[in-house]
């Protein structure tokens, strides 16, 4: 059975990231985006930033955040699949694969463990 609660903090991830694409996209400047994003929610800056690192999304939130998005009910309590990978995760992936190639077995330990180090954390 899938955590409702890392299900939707996934999901609220994905709806920010569109968030920021679209406002990139559209000549917004980066800086500003978290709080954007948290009003567009209708909580504060404080709030957005717990969700992202640890505190649940509730029932309720959850179908706020469902209504004041445009998405249908339950939309955050669905697993999702992984969708194809954005531009930001495409460049991060080649520097990750240049990392990767241009160091020996210790510095590819070295990376492997810091990325897992960093999974962990969920940051």
């Amino acid at each position: 059975m899938p955590n409702i609660t890392l299900t939707r903090r996934q999901n609220v991830l994905a709806l920010f990231q569109d968030h920021v694409e679209q406002a990139v996209a559209a000549g917004a400047p980066p800086k500003g985006l978290e709080q954007a994003f948290a009003a567009t929610l209708q909580i504060s800056p404080s709030m957005w930033s717990q969700i992202k690192s640890s505190r649940p999304i509730g029932d309720k939130l959850a179908r706020q955040i469902e209504v004041l998005c445009g998405k249908p009910v339950n939309w955050l309590d669905e697993p999702r699949k992984n969708t194809a990978p954005t531009p930001a995760e495409h460049a991060f992936l080649e520097l990750a694969l240049g990392a990767w190639r241009s160091t020996n077995v210790a510095g590819r330990k070295a990376l492997t463990a810091q990325m897992k180090a960093i999974v962990e954390r969920g940051t």
